[in-house]
């Protein structure tokens, strides 16, 4: 938070000698903002501290600055882990994902809805600052069904209105927007990458409740996301995912101990940074294949069909 903070107050102050200073300074912004969010990640499990209560606090506080009500995300992210690679357990706290026989049954305007839902300028753009900045302020997905959540997201919103009153009013409102938007913008969508790159990766796994298996769901389920070291400081090490999901209760500052302990977990998954780019089509589970596969290649298959059933 300090950093961060300091970050910010020399963005506010550069804004006199060009504006060119505090949109570069926004990425080391953001990537602060990322880790802290990371942080509050851990907090939700309560793995952080040895304390919950001291876990939760310190999760609320840092939801202020992710534009996160930190007991709603607990409770979602609770249950992405509960359900993670599960067919029949879909919609919360996940990227929707559909197989090839759901698309392929769906109407066309509905096919056409997903294609845009995993365009990569909606999907890494518009969509994380919908879900930062618009869903997370009323997320109706889970209160509906958990109403006890209400209280938490509200006193989080009244928390950041505070906060944009405060310093809009210190160092101007405009101003404000200008240091702002782009760190949210920027940290709304690595995240996004990040939870994207943990599980829409081509060999990830996928069942049925019948034969879903936790543990097999959360190693075969989960990537290892190989990063730069710079970039495990920032993202707090969540690139080996395949062991937090096997055992969430892990700080992020022990994963790396037990990738050392237990090397063979550095070839499970393992994704490269220049890698992890071509997840980016990948949108479809195909159950027969056991893949994610992309609309290019579902076109190429169809093409295929065709060819072979066409006379002589």
């Amino acid at each position: 938070m300090v950093p961060l903070i300091a970050i910010w107050a020399v963005m506010a102050l550069s804004l006199d000698y060009g504006y060119w200073i505090a949109l570069l300074l926004s990425l080391p912004a953001a990537g602060l903002v990322v880790r802290l969010f990371m942080i509050q990640h851990d907090c939700g499990h309560h793995a952080f501290f040895k304390s919950r209560r001291a876990n939760d606090l310190l999760g609320a506080l840092i939801g202020v600055f992710t534009l996160t009500p930190h007991g709603y995300w607990r409770d979602a992210h609770a249950i992405h882990h509960a359900t993670s690679g599960d067919l029949d357990n879909r919609g919360i706290g996940d990227i929707v994902v559909l197989t090839v026989r759901e698309y392929q049954a769906l109407p066309r305007w509905r096919r056409l809805a997903y294609r845009l839902y995993r365009n990569p300028l909606v999907f890494f753009g518009l969509g994380p600052v919908y879900v930062f900045v618009v869903k997370f302020r009323l997320p109706l997905d889970m209160l509906r069904r958990r109403w006890r959540l209400l209280p938490g997201v509200l006193l989080t919103n009244l928390a950041i209105v505070a906060v944009i009153a405060l310093v809009g009013f210190v160092v101007g409102y405009a101003e404000f927007a200008m240091i702002q938007v782009p760190i949210t913008m920027i940290a709304a969508s690595i995240g996004v990458w990040l939870f994207f790159v943990q599980h829409q990766f081509e060999a990830t796994s996928w069942d049925k409740a019948a034969d879903w298996d936790f543990h097999r769901a959360a190693v075969a389920g989960s990537s290892y996301y190989d990063l730069p070291a710079v970039l495990r400081w920032f993202t707090a090490n969540i690139g080996v995912h395949h062991v937090h999901h096997l055992c969430s209760r892990i700080p992020n500052y022990r994963l790396q101990d037990c990738l050392k302990r237990v090397p063979e977990l550095r070839r499970i998954n393992r994704v490269t940074l220049l890698e992890s780019f071509k997840c980016v089509p990948l949108t479809l589970w195909d159950e027969e294949r056991r893949r994610l596969v992309s609309f290019g290649a579902l076109a190429r298959d169809r093409r295929s069909a065709r060819a072979e059933r066409a006379p002589d």
